[in-house]
């Protein structure tokens, strides 16, 4: 192991619990050992993945959030008692891997629960929703400190909760933590003071219009916090540590309004002021350690860092707030591991909170300690599998229930919390595998037929793989996806792969009677429309990659998609002068987009004084310009510019699709158009069968 990595693997102390290093995996949806929104029960595949991260060497394990109450059936976590049984019986598994697990209990989502369309109907209709509550008692998941706007349906208000379900919660908290105790779980993590969710509702001055004892004053804001903890003790005793999730600050300027990084604007949450008499207020009440970030659901984008934000973004803040605290302080959000190595060592932080990773390479921690860096699959911030919830202006959560009710996937590593559905089987009658075309869909086929004892082969009629990922990748930030592509590099030569480049293959025929099975991966072409001068436009490959387009300034993006909003950023960052013109009356409509990702968008194309022009089209382009129209106004206007780069988006390469033979296969884009998770989770289910 590298020295720099030392700092990590030493032991302290949250309370009375050591844990042996300070790695701790934060608490994701999904990974709930009692389940995610579904009644609760003692989840087996969540158990498996919380053992593998314990056995890889994470110190410190938190399973995802838990409320109290479920979401589903109503029924408070401490009445199952067979669960905790059945919790009981697993602990000694886990305790001997030596890492420590702390449960995160939950007073639930308030605004921030999201909310689909038969939610939102269950609430706008009294008894459509009087008849689903046995079932789904949306109103009271929904419930906060006061009649706030939904953060997915704003027209949706939270109902306040009264004083009679409060004291309740409380007890509930107490009564589920000392099951917890009993079962031999090592503590328990409140969630939360932290991202907007129901506790932080009421700790927001802005988010709380009670008279009672639980609004108004910063201690009735704080109230229900510190009863939780105190109750708790009380329940448990003192030497039982209890976590509190705590955002910093909320970086947040109003509803539905995010502050960007570098950004100067007033707090519409909680400021640093009151956060610094915040944390010494809590640490009095009896919290043993702080699990922090920043942000809420309005400014979702510091609680769950996409690509564009900078590498450890919380930082300042978390090393800042823990002059104000004796307990542990912990910092997550795209955290870069040597860094906090660092961090560690200088005392500035007392834990590397760690969430995603853990997600795409269960084995990363290993791989450090044996000094295996460069074979760490890297996290690509995309959440398209992960927590891909999403919207867009006028649309409750586009996320498909299932999905909901299936968080914590990867998107890369399609094995993550599906175990028994993707695994590699060995086969039996090894076969040679062609494969036509080396983007990921291909690669990925390759190496699970690899993995299991097949003999693949690729042929890319281009001179290097991935191909429109090149593109991608080739943004400013975009490095975590550069990594991946070398990753990938790395583990063709390791399972020693061929991959035969500058080949094209025109016709399949050769190839089906030469080889056992032939798997097609040929990717999309662009779409194009019926507008003059349509033939000029320029790609995103055209604009990214090439000296030609390097040198572009006036750049009018056609389609206000994600690739579009994504380089058009890209090139305001360089000093340049996109434009995005979209059709309809949002950016980033298209389903799978998870929020956190779209919002940081939205908010960074204005900030960068990037001109966007909505419910508009360009209707001509000619050698220099282009002209757009707004469809609402009927303005039309002449548009200098260097380049119109065709962004409207991209169709299947349906080629060799009317070929039916049993052995011939088809994965990724050229399927259907779709996001890497739809290209790797579709190699994998060719791949298996073979």
């Amino acid at each position: 192991m590298k020295k720099v990595y030392e700092p990590l693997f030493t032991p302290w102390k949250v309370g009375n619990v050591e844990i042996p290093n300070r790695i701790v995996q934060v608490s994701m949806g999904g990974t709930s050992l009692f389940g995610w929104l579904e009644p609760c029960h003692f989840d087996k595949e969540a158990a498996h993945h919380i053992l593998g991260r314990a056995q890889d060497g994470v110190g410190l394990v938190l399973p995802g959030m838990q409320c109290v109450r479920d979401t589903m059936g109503r029924r408070w976590l401490y009445q199952n008692k067979k669960m905790f049984k059945d919790l009981a019986a697993w602990m000694p598994e886990f305790h001997k891997t030596g890492s420590k697990l702390f449960i995160q209990l939950a007073g639930g989502f308030g605004r921030s629960m999201a909310i689909n369309d038969m939610f939102v109907k269950m609430l706008e209709n009294k008894v459509f929703g009087a008849i689903a509550k046995p079932i789904v008692d949306i109103e009271y998941s929904c419930a906060s400190a006061g009649e706030t706007p939904n953060r997915w349906y704003p027209s949706i208000k939270s109902r306040m909760m009264t004083i009679e379900e409060i004291q309740e919660m409380v007890e509930a908290f107490a009564k589920t933590a000392k099951m917890c105790k009993d079962a031999g779980v090592d503590g328990v993590e409140i969630h939360a003071v932290h991202e907007g969710y129901t506790l932080d509702q009421f700790t927001i001055a802005n988010m709380n219009y009670r008279t009672d004892q639980y609004g108004g004053s910063f201690e009735n804001r704080f109230r229900l916090p510190v009863e939780i903890v105190q109750a708790i003790k009380r329940e448990c005793g003192d030497d039982f540590p209890v976590s509190l999730r705590y955002s910093v600050v909320s970086k947040t300027k109003g509803w539905l309004q995010g502050a960007l990084p570098g950004e100067e604007f007033e707090e519409f949450g909680r400021d640093m002021a009151e956060s610094e008499k915040a944390v010494k207020y809590l640490e009095d009440a009896g919290y043993d350690m702080f699990n922090c970030d920043n942000g809420t659901y309005d400014a979702w984008y510091w609680c769950h860092p996409p690509v564009y934000m900078p590498d450890n973004c919380n930082f300042e803040e978390v090393k800042h707030i823990k002059k104000f605290t004796s307990k542990p302080v912990v910092c997550a959000g795209k955290m870069n591991i040597e860094f906090a190595a660092e961090a560690i060592k200088k005392g500035e932080i007392d834990g590397l909170g760690i969430a995603r990773q853990n997600l795409v390479d269960p084995h990363w921690v290993t791989k450090i300690k044996e000094g295996r860096e460069d074979e760490i699959k890297p996290c690509i911030r995309c959440h398209n599998a992960c927590f891909s919830f999403a919207k867009s202006k006028h649309t409750a959560n586009t996320q498909p229930l299932f999905d909901s009710l299936q968080l914590a996937r990867c998107a890369l590593t399609p094995e993550t919390m599906q175990h028994n559905r993707y695994k590699i089987v060995p086969t039996n009658k090894p076969k040679n595998v062609a494969i036509v075309g080396a983007g990921f869909g291909g690669l990925e086929a390759a190496l699970v037929l690899k993995k299991r004892g097949h003999n693949p082969i690729v042929f890319e009629k281009d001179d290097k793989m991935f191909g429109l990922y090149n593109t991608a990748a080739a943004m400013s930030f975009k490095d975590a996806d550069k990594a991946l592509m070398a990753w990938y590099e790395r583990e063709l030569k390791k399972y020693d792969i061929p991959v035969k480049l500058n080949t094209e293959v025109k016709d399949i025929i050769p190839l089906l009677k030469k080889y056992d099975d032939v798997i097609v991966s040929v990717g999309t072409y662009s779409k194009e429309l019926n507008i003059p001068g349509f033939e000029k436009t320029r790609s995103f490959t055209d604009l990214l990659t090439t000296e030609e387009g390097k040198k572009w300034d006036k750049i009018v993006f056609l389609g206000g998609g994600q690739s579009s909003c994504e380089a058009a950023l890209d090139k305001a960052l360089e000093g340049k002068h996109p434009v995005v013109v979209e059709f309809l009356d949002d950016l980033i409509t298209a389903p799978g987009t998870c929020l956190a990702n779209s919002s940081y968008l939205r908010d960074a194309l204005p900030f960068n004084n990037v001109p966007v022009h909505l419910r508009s089209s360009v209707t001509e382009i000619g050698d220099g310009y282009c002209m757009i129209k707004n469809f609402e106004t009927n303005e039309e206007w002449k548009e200098e510019c260097d380049a119109v780069i065709n962004g409207i988006g991209f169709v299947p390469n349906d080629r060799f699709s009317s070929y039916k033979y049993k052995n011939l296969h088809r994965v990724g884009t050229c399927v259907k158009w779709g996001n890497l998770r739809h290209v790797i989770w579709g190699a994998w289910d060719v791949a298996m069968k073979i």
